[in-house]
């Protein structure tokens, strides 16, 4: 009675699983002692379900982590992709055009235009695009030293972000990096333009 109690009282799933198992061992026991048969089926029944719940859990929360930490291995997401080559000079997208896949970056130097920042191996571009509204490029970039990239579309990037809790919690660090470094570097060019307006107005003859 006491672990059921506690057991709807729990917030969070990792608890709750724990209290369950608690409450099918207690209940295993007692309805063997009493030999309350029914009730000692649906607790056996219940006890392997909720450690299967609970390992589960255990196992989505390492993969988050892992993903946290970057540990994002290219192997299980190459059949998802296709490779493509871009020479240098080419332009690989503009901005405004519309956005159907990212790019990961294997090899060579790639221009992101605005803000003038490069990338080279081991970075991805591209995925902004996704979580753009109208589904369009947000800026410009170009390839500056011939290489190869592996290129998947948005729809299986969506397929893998629900049936895969690694990549998907990897593609919210990777967009919202991207968006938190834009931010800053606009917070420095005002910085920058407000430094100089005051130097300017300060040097202008009274």
């Amino acid at each position: 009675m006491i672990t059921n109690i506690v057991g709807y009282l729990m917030k969070t799933m990792i608890p709750l699983r724990l209290v369950a198992m608690t409450t099918n061992c207690l209940f295993i026991t007692y309805s063997t002692m009493a030999m309350v048969y029914p009730t000692l089926i649906l607790n056996c029944i219940l006890l392997p379900i909720n450690a299967l719940r609970f390992f589960q859990m255990k196992r989505l929360i390492k993969q988050v982590n892992q993903a946290a930490n970057g540990d994002l291995s290219m192997e299980w997401l190459k059949p998802f992709t296709t490779g493509k080559h871009f020479d240098a000079g080419t332009v690989m997208f503009r901005k405004g055009d519309a956005a159907t896949e990212l790019y990961f970056l294997i090899s060579g130097r790639y221009r992101v235009v605005e803000p003038n920042v490069e990338l080279g191996a081991g970075s991805v571009i591209g995925e902004l695009g996704l979580l753009e509204p109208g589904k369009s490029r947000t800026a410009t970039v170009e390839c500056i030293e011939s290489g190869e990239t592996l290129a998947i579309s948005y729809d299986h990037v969506m397929q893998l972000y629900f049936q895969n809790p690694t990549f998907g919690f990897y593609f919210l660090q990777l967009s919202t990096a991207r968006l938190f470094n834009t931010i800053k570097g606009l917070e420095e060019e005002n910085a920058a333009l407000r430094a100089a307006n005051a130097k300017l107005g300060a040097t202008a003859p009274a």
